[in-house]
């Protein structure tokens, strides 16, 4: 029986980095005959996001390196040395204790030093983000060429850790080709579980988004283009739901005359509920590291109007055919997508159907089995 641990940090946060590594760790435990380890970092005191199958084993360090995001540099510096260093003697003991024969890892604190681990298991490293927004040092009081040069140093540092692990795994074949330097690499893309329930049936006058409050999500673009499609069509509402604050959305929105049509919503556990009752998806990203809300969406039928930001919504929707991607960062196309399914109620129940079809190219069954092929290779 192969013994496998997943390195995860948190799970109390509604995101989709945690939904989806949820769903592999339940899959393996409930479809293999692997033994499953799960190794947290964040808040023991806070309720986990989604549910985990009894038969895996878990740990969790209550490290908290999450209070450092809002910690000034200068502490943040200190904190964090302390806590890298705790982490690194506590994983070290965790793994030489229970000797896995594969560790995968989130790439988050640990691989900086999870290489010189040497438990006897086979290192995997998943990445969830793009290589270009990932380690990109960035501190406004700094002239841009330090920041970039910080940069640099941070992502080569990053560089000769993933050569060292036997694989490395990117979401989309976006990302594959941002990592150059790599030979260990592959792609194993995300996947979206198999929805039960009805289809929506497109004839509210309500679209939706969904994603953290964060600039990354692009949500002050979204606000933006709607202002644009509530002119053309002032009886339509945009919903908005995500983790984090949502109220500085909201203000704009209030401040662009939008306060009775756009509405931001927190996170919700009932979200396919909130697919359903809606026409349109919208994906306003500056970028993604996939976009596991676009297949979400896609499978309850939603036609999805989308950024073709780096990386994810080109390797899912293939415009004007089950989708439609507007330039990255462009409003006006954002919002003459939105109004094409408006003002088309046939094209958008047409695609519609063929975003179904789309999202079941991604099965759960199917990607789970090339993480499987991997282990056993391994």
């Amino acid at each position: 029986m192969k013994k496998i641990a997943y390195v995860v940090g948190g799970l109390y946060s509604l995101t989709g980095m945690n939904s989806i590594l949820t769903k592999k760790i339940n899959w393996l435990a409930e479809h293999t005959d692997y033994e499953l380890h799960m190794i947290l970092t964040e808040r023991v005191d806070l309720t986990w996001a989604f549910d985990m199958s009894p038969k895996v084993k878990w740990v969790n360090f209550d490290i908290n390196f999450d209070e450092l995001d809002i910690m000034p540099l200068h502490k943040k510096l200190i904190k964090y040395a302390i806590k890298q260093r705790r982490y690194k003697k506590v994983l070290s003991e965790y793994l030489m204790s229970i000797k896995p024969d594969i560790t995968v890892s989130a790439l988050r604190r640990e691989i900086n030093f999870i290489n010189d681990i040497h438990d006897g298991s086979k290192k995997i490293g998943e990445i969830h983000f793009i290589r270009s927004f990932y380690r990109n040092f960035h501190k406004p009081y700094l002239p841009n060429f330090v920041n970039a040069y910080i940069s640099k140093l941070w992502m080569n540092s990053l560089i000769k850790k993933i050569k060292k692990l036997e694989r490395f795994v990117t979401l989309t074949e976006e990302d594959y080709n941002n990592w150059p330097e790599l030979t260990n690499k592959m792609v194993i893309p995300n996947f979206v579980p198999d929805y039960k329930g009805n289809p929506a049936n497109l004839t509210s006058n309500t679209a939706i988004a969904v994603g953290r409050y964060s600039w990354e999500k692009g949500f002050d673009l979204l606000i933006e283009s709607w202002k644009l499609v509530a002119k053309k069509h002032p009886d339509w509402i945009l919903n908005i739901y995500g983790v984090g604050n949502y109220q500085p959305f909201q203000d704009l929105a209030n401040r662009k005359g939008l306060e009775n049509i756009v509405f931001c919503h927190q996170s919700t556990r009932e979200i396919y509920k909130k697919y359903q009752e809606s026409s349109i998806f919208i994906l306003s990203s500056r970028h993604e590291g996939f976009g596991l809300v676009l297949l979400e969406a896609m499978s309850v039928g939603l036609p999805p109007v989308a950024f073709a930001c780096p990386c994810g919504p080109r390797d899912i929707v293939t415009d004007k055919l089950d989708g439609i991607l507007a330039e990255n960062g462009n409003v006006r196309e954002l919002a003459d997508g939105i109004c094409f399914f408006i003002e088309h109620p046939d094209k958008r129940k047409e695609f519609g159907r063929r975003a179904i079809l789309k999202a079941q190219q991604f099965p759960q069954d199917k990607i789970m089995q090339k993480w499987v092929d991997l282990f056993e290779s391994l």
